[in-house]
């Protein structure tokens, strides 16, 4: 590693749309998995780690190591989605 640069971190707010999947809520109850819960979950993995790479480009560094990836669920029916994702710019030879 030629030099480090500071920690980066990025939020993604996403409202998850549960009339896509009419039956999410029984699968919360009864067990199984959600497709709407899981492509939302992808889609704003996908976001988080390209904000975090415009990032820490905007730095001067071409890679990110050190990564940390976190989803919360909230709102009244666990409705908004939020993605958190951290880690240190660094410049590789």
């Amino acid at each position: 590693m030629k030099s480090t640069h500071n920690s980066i971190i990025t939020f993604i707010p996403i409202i998850i749309q549960l009339s896509k999947d009419l039956f999410a809520g029984i699968r919360d109850i009864v067990g199984g998995r959600s497709g709407t819960y899981e492509r939302e979950l992808e889609k704003a993995r996908s976001l988080a780690l390209e904000e975090l790479q415009q990032q820490a480009v905007a730095l001067g560094a071409n890679a990110v190591v050190g990564i940390d990836l976190d989803y919360e669920t909230f709102g009244k029916t666990n409705g908004m989605l939020m993605v958190s994702i951290s880690g240190t710019a660094v410049v590789v030879e």
